[in-house]
């Protein structure tokens, strides 16, 4: 499967994501590892990893896909974005392949069964410029019996989008905010393309959680807020949970104070105001649990990102019956 097509002389097309880059011979798009090699686009990071790690599957985050679960992790240097507040950017924001060992995608299969997990995530960077690679993990992983999960700020083509059904199990997409000036300035991306992706995994099938994460100062305003919850109620469903995550300083972002409980909270008002089922406060020392939107039995719970305590009765509520919205294990 090829994502690119040629463009006029010298030039060619990348489909990965909504940029649509179009490169010239020797160069790469704007995530700096797709090149034109002159017949071909070539993903420069195929097989070099930048960071592999054993997280539980909290961590993405997704609380209502195979909790208690732990996920083989990955992700390259570069993205198709540049987040100034970005807590990856080490990897993110930088071109530099360490070509020291290559990780084919049998190697990394075969790493996350001998870890005991039971997905593999694309995650850290944007993977959405490493597909090409994630597509042939994912293909092998699934012949394991492994799922595999995509954490991404949702600025997929909508070819890579209509490609992963079947492939692709879940996703965290981040919906970093409602202005649409604010993601073209301030993230390099496009609003209404993300807003659009989200419809569009969601239609494919593809079990997806939504992130925003609260900075203060730039998209922590009770109206944008509203917006948000708004769109995930009346365009996604109320059974797509909201992950509402608190602001670090990081990056160039050292002078912005974290977010405050009082905002988070404020914004987990909303969300319930719009009628989301499930809403979660994360990053923070103030983990909220997963409750049965019918009777209010609290199902999961969680310490930071971590699984700790699961009261379902394989996908139902073992209170009231009620099922509860995500994919887990028939006990």
């Amino acid at each position: 499967m090829n994502f690119y097509k040629p463009y006029k002389e010298t030039k060619m097309v990348c489909t990965l994501c909504q940029h649509y880059c179009k490169i010239k011979e020797g160069s790469t798009g704007i995530c700096g590892v797709n090149q034109n090699v002159g017949d071909k686009i070539e993903c420069l990071v195929y097989g070099y990893p930048s960071a592999l790690n054993i997280d539980p599957i909290e961590k993405k985050p997704l609380y209502h896909f195979q909790p208690g679960s732990k996920s083989f992790s990955l992700g390259t240097v570069g993205c198709n974005f540049h987040c100034s507040f970005c807590q990856n950017w080490t990897i993110s924001q930088t071109h530099d392949i360490d070509k020291s060992r290559y990780f084919s995608p049998e190697m990394i299969v075969q790493l996350a069964i001998d870890n005991g997990c039971k997905s593999i995530a694309y995650t850290y960077n944007e993977p959405t410029i490493f597909y090409p690679y994630a597509r042939d993990i994912a293909l092998l992983a699934q012949k394991s019996g492994l799922k595999n999960v995509f954490v991404s700020n949702g600025f997929e083509s909508s070819e890579v989008i209509d490609d992963m059904k079947g492939i692709i199990d879940a996703a965290n997409i981040d919906l970093k905010s409602f202005d649409p000036k604010y993601y073209k300035k301030n993230l390099g991306g496009n609003l209404d393309k993300v807003l659009e992706n989200l419809k569009h995994f969601v239609r494919n099938g593809i079990w997806v959680e939504v992130t925003t994460l609260i900075v203060p100062t730039q998209n922590d305003g009770e109206e944008e807020l509203d917006k948000i919850a708004s769109f995930i109620a009346d365009e996604l469903g109320i059974d797509v949970p909201w992950h509402i995550t608190a602001f670090h300083p990081d990056y160039k972002e050292q002078e912005l104070p974290s977010t405050s409980i009082d905002t988070l909270k404020m914004a987990y008002d909303i969300g319930k105001k719009h009628g989301l089922n499930y809403v979660y406060i994360g990053n923070v020392d103030y983990e909220t649990p997963t409750r049965c939107p019918s009777c209010d039995e609290v199902l999961i719970e969680r310490d930071y990102f971590r699984h700790t305590t699961n009261h379902l009765n394989g996908s139902k509520c073992h209170k009231c019956g009620s099922t509860i919205a995500g994919v887990f294990d028939e006990k």
